[in-house]
């Protein structure tokens, strides 16, 4: 059986990249080969298709987004425009997919977040005209973002952002999310949470990474505050700095790991003027980290799971976010962490039980007292760590990813 994986891009550290290929890995366990088709790809040696114009930040995408959602102009040829840049990849999309012969086909958000408005309809298209059966993976929906929320095609939106036909199922991320499609649209969903391999072991320090705090400018007697996350106004980074602030410590430092520049460079200048206000060590390293390691100009460069080992504490300080993928990667890690009660982390994740210093907005005193405490008890620490990463497993690994899956495969009609 042959599964082929749809969106604007399946490359790189994004939730839909990473989610797509631990879904892959979960499915190839049960018989189905992988081919991803997208705008943007890595190199994995697989025979994958790479068709440009799929990728959201395609000329033309943009510019139909930017007339349908932040001109204030009349645009009486604005759908006519979409559906006739959808029929033409379309004519690209179904060549590959004739070639391809899948048994399934699976569309990764390019039917929630309205980056791509021709493509949804061209993909719907695809589903319509060969009949294949279709799992829907929807990451973050149009009406979750105050960007899309004013429009020019609510009718289109409404036909595409999800697209819904009877051969295809819908899985989205988190129980708000299931809530609103079907108040929206009437639509079932089941819920597919991020995941981790929690039956893998997390990698430690090694011979590669065994410099990475030397190389960030760390001392020895340094504890790292590790800011896993992109550097952008809903990650409240602000509130980690205040954390550290109120600590009080000079050997407690900020390590930001991730780059600036997805929503403008503006936020990281406001973070930097901050800490210096508060007298917090603010360390920016995405230039020593990337995906994966590799050599920059001589230089090495670090991945993201060289930092985890090295980190004394995880802050995760976030206003918004659709489920917590660097969560569950610090659970997975036997980080401790301070969480800020986000609206998905209290209905999706606190009801599992996990233990995570707690705050709602404001780094409170009794959180500051908390995390010291912490700090200073190794004991406790791998007590609740271990308690974390056995929730972890039981509700966010490949094997519960699996179970999750099944009945939506079997509703399709695969036999497994």
């Amino acid at each position: 059986m042959r599964a082929v994986y749809l969106s604007t891009r399946l490359a790189g550290t994004d939730g839909v990249s990473l989610e797509t290929a631990k879904m892959a890995t979960v499915l190839e366990g049960l018989g189905f080969e992988t081919v991803y088709c997208a705008g943007e790809l890595d190199q994995n040696g697989r025979n994958d298709v790479l068709i440009p114009e799929m990728h959201f930040r395609d000329e033309m995408a943009q510019q139909l987004g930017a007339r349908a959602f932040n001109s204030s102009e009349h645009d009486s040829d604005l759908e006519q425009a979409i559906r006739a840049r959808a029929d033409y990849l379309k004519t690209k999309i179904l060549a590959a997919v004739r070639e391809l012969k899948p048994d399934l086909l699976i569309m990764q958000n390019v039917w929630a977040i309205p980056m791509q408005l021709p493509l949804a309809k061209a993909l719907a298209d695809v589903v319509r005209e060969t009949g294949l059966p279709c799992l829907s993976h929807e990451h973050d929906y149009y009406w979750e973002r105050e960007r899309f929320k004013q429009n020019r095609i609510p009718a289109y939106l409404d036909s595409y952002f999800p697209f819904a036909a009877a051969n295809v199922r819908h899985l989205c991320i988190n129980q708000p999310a299931q809530h609103d499609l079907m108040t929206r649209r009437g639509l079932e969903a089941a819920i597919i949470p991020n995941v981790f391999d929690f039956d893998t072991p997390a990698p430690g320090i090694d011979s590669y990474n065994a410099d990475f705090r030397a190389a960030i400018g760390l001392s020895e007697g340094q504890r790292l505050f590790l800011q896993p996350t992109r550097v952008v106004p809903r990650k409240g980074i602000e509130l980690a700095i205040d954390l550290l602030a109120k600590l009080a410590d000079p050997d407690n430092v900020l390590v930001i790991t991730h780059h600036a520049g997805d929503e403008g460079l503006d936020y990281l200048r406001k973070l930097e003027r901050y800490a210096k206000t508060r007298q917090v060590d603010m360390r920016y390293v995405a230039d020593k980290v990337d995906d994966l390691r590799t050599q920059r100009q001589g230089e090495k460069i670090y991945s993201l799971w060289d930092s985890y080992p090295h980190a004394n504490f995880v802050t995760y300080p976030s206003l918004y976010e659709g489920f917590g993928n660097a969560l569950i990667e610090t659970v997975y890690f036997r980080k401790p962490a301070l969480v800020n009660r986000y609206s998905v982390y209290v209905s999706d994740i606190t009801p599992k039980g996990f233990d995570f210093i707690e705050i709602g907005g404001q780094v409170t005193t009794q959180a500051v007292e908390a995390v010291a405490k912490l700090l200073d008890d190794p004991a406790e620490q791998k007590r609740i760590t271990e308690h974390n990463y056995q929730l972890g497993q039981r509700y966010f690994s490949y094997k519960a990813l699996r179970e999750l899956l099944l009945p939506e495969l079997k509703a399709l009609g695969f036999q497994l």
